[in-house]
């Protein structure tokens, strides 16, 4: 029988990283208090640190995400139709 991950909302994480950020109690009391592991609740530390910045910023994270996704995609399927064309100009240039 296997046990299914739990799951939480944006919210709850922003709570706990703000709480871990303030330095009120330390990580392992929260995590006991909140019944996590304390590498998660560094783990959500972390990115609210680095990813807190971006809050006031023209977009979100994960927009610039999707849209560095995008981009990648983008970018493989000209790479794919250049090579198209290349093989479609060899090929008439033969006949």
């Amino acid at each position: 029988m296997t046990k299914k991950r739990k799951q939480y909302n944006a919210q709850f994480k922003f709570k706990i990283a703000l709480e871990a950020v303030k330095g009120l109690k330390t990580i392992n009391q929260l995590a006991s208090e909140h019944e996590l592991h304390p590498n998660q609740i560094s783990q959500w530390k972390r990115q609210l640190l680095e990813e807190g910045a971006t809050i006031f910023g023209n977009g979100s994270v994960q927009q610039q995400r999707e849209a560095a996704k995008t981009e990648a995609e983008l970018y493989e399927q000209i790479g794919r139709l250049k090579m198209e064309v290349e093989w479609l100009k060899k090929s008439t240039q033969f006949n």
